[in-house]
């Protein structure tokens, strides 16, 4: 074959889908840096250029002058792209309390509207694959009359929900899927997160989600304290998730 018609060939097949998604939790501390990260590596392993954003974030510590976040730091470094600190994480608060709360310490006021702007910059830089990575629980607020689920909401994000496997789990994702689909999106998948190595009854529990959850489970993720979201890639499914954003 000559390299004319390889190349003919080539440019006939189409480019990836460009999909974005937002990444929530049944709660805090349940795994969805970590699980945001996983899935921008498995885009990243399959050729896919990506990008992230945690849109705010609290509880950051000042780094050579500068308030960082580790969340967003992570997923700073599984983005093709060439994004600044401030790119993914426009708005880093101090204090590691509810946003709106540590916004209030520092006598800031969080905008949806601006968050949803920053979030917009985001995908102007055409990543074939974008996460979006929540804060806390579905509903957390960033002022006295906003949540941060109104920003998926505005920009019409399918949602991965990250369930932390825990006593109280299976509560904590049926109204947090509820409450997603209420505000009339898409909940596309779920992953499992393991977040101790003796939860009683851990595969009762994921198996009992996968029967009340209107979604398929994307994958279950082992107890592995300290380990690269790389060494996750292989627990998830992605073709669902590429099919169905």
């Amino acid at each position: 074959m000559s390299d004319k018609e390889i190349a003919n060939i080539t440019s006939e097949v189409p480019p990836p889908r460009r999909v974005a998604v937002f990444v929530a939790g049944t709660d805090t501390g349940v795994g969805k840096s970590l699980v945001a990260a996983t899935l921008l590596a498995a885009a990243r392993s399959g050729g896919r250029s990506t990008a992230a954003m945690k849109p705010v974030a609290s509880g950051c510590e000042e780094i050579n002058g500068e308030l960082r976040n580790e969340d967003a730091l992570l997923l700073q470094r599984y983005c093709t792209l060439d994004l600044t600190y401030e790119q993914i994480n426009p708005v880093a608060l101090r204090a590691a309390v509810a946003p709106h709360l540590a916004a209030q310490m520092e006598g800031r006021q969080i905008s949806l509207q601006r968050l949803v702007g920053f979030a917009r910059a985001i995908f102007t830089e055409r990543a074939d694959f974008t996460v979006v990575e929540g804060a806390g629980g579905w509903r957390v607020p960033l002022n006295g009359r906003e949540y941060l689920s109104g920003m998926p909401q505005a920009l019409q994000l399918p949602v991965v929900l990250v369930v932390g496997i825990r006593l109280g789990c299976i509560n904590h994702a049926v109204l947090s899927a509820e409450a997603i689909e209420s505000d009339g999106l898409r909940l596309i998948g779920w992953v499992a997160n393991h977040l101790s190595a003796d939860m009683p009854l851990a595969a009762e529990n994921i198996q009992t989600l996968k029967q009340l959850l209107p979604a398929p489970c994307l994958g279950e993720l082992p107890w592995q304290p300290g380990a690269a979201p790389e060494s996750f890639v292989s627990c998830l499914v992605m073709d669902h998730l590429w099919a169905n954003s």
